[in-house]
């Protein structure tokens, strides 16, 4: 609906446009021919006398004046319109990428919550990380509640063993897990990569509840910074993911202690 009304929108300015630069054109030819009026009543004398030509000089004069601001007041709207509909195709475009890359992830949610395994969970998520997000090194870490610390559970670029162990409330990724709210670094082409303070740092939550946090520590190299619709998908991502990786954690227990627990009555009953 609202791209409709802004291409309704384009279409009412450029048909003032395209009055405006008729009616231009129609002052242009006015006032040309008034000049030329003008010429003749000097160069005839009229035979009314001097006076009577001096006031039809006057009243052509006027109105060329007149003319010619009217000429200007239709040059300044024309240039508005033409600065207003450049800001309409550079906020179409917008709009346009905003909203490929939200059916982006719109996808890429329903394949993370198509599946219960936790590693095929895990590479959806890396995959919409690298393809909708741009990002080239980067760590998933999930929080252990029993150590109260965070652990690399799967990476990009980097080796897993590279990512240290961080404890909850310690450094930039343990502040991010404690309070739940996002880090990004202030200038992302000076960022030099550091495993304990990432470049940007975003808490898989469930509501309230963080379960862990994505790390980033590159870009892509023909990324050279985070777009307005970057924020949104991260916060999209960092719900879907948790619920996803959540889910998947749960049912890998539950069928662990099925499998124990199938394995134990069979025991008994050999």
């Amino acid at each position: 609906m609202q791209k409709d009304d802004e291409r309704n929108r384009g279409e009412e300015f450029l048909q003032v446009f395209k009055k405006g630069a008729e009616f231009t054109q129609d002052l242009l030819k006015e006032n040309e021919r008034l000049r030329f009026r003008l010429l003749e009543l000097e160069n005839a004398g009229l035979s009314g006398g001097p006076d009577s030509v001096d006031s039809v000089v006057k009243r052509l004069n006027e109105r060329i004046s007149e003319l010619e601001l009217e000429k200007q007041e239709i040059l300044g709207r024309i240039r508005r319109i033409e600065e207003e509909n450049e800001d309409f195709a550079v906020r179409y475009v917008e709009i346009e990428e905003e909203n490929s890359n939200l059916a982006n992830l719109y996808i890429a949610s329903y394949q993370l919550h198509s599946t219960l395994d936790f590693k095929e969970v895990l590479q959806i998520i890396t995959e919409i990380i690298i393809n909708l997000i741009g990002a080239e090194e980067f760590a998933i870490m999930l929080l252990d509640e029993k150590s109260a610390e965070l652990q690399a559970v799967a990476t990009e670029g980097v080796e897993r063993e590279q990512i240290p162990h961080v404890a909850l409330g310690q450094g930039v990724i343990g502040r991010v897990a404690s309070s739940g709210e996002s880090h990004f670094a202030e200038d992302v082409l000076r960022y030099q990569r550091d495993f304990e303070s990432p470049m940007v740092c975003i808490p898989l939550k469930i509501k309230e509840h963080v379960i862990g946090v994505l790390a980033i520590y590159k870009l892509l190299m023909q990324k050279k910074k985070f777009a307005p619709v970057d924020y949104e998908l991260f916060t999209l991502l960092a719900g879907h993911a948790a619920t996803a990786i959540f889910s998947s954690r749960l049912y890998s227990d539950s069928e662990r202690k099925l499998s124990t627990i199938q394995g134990f009555i069979d025991l008994l009953t050999k």
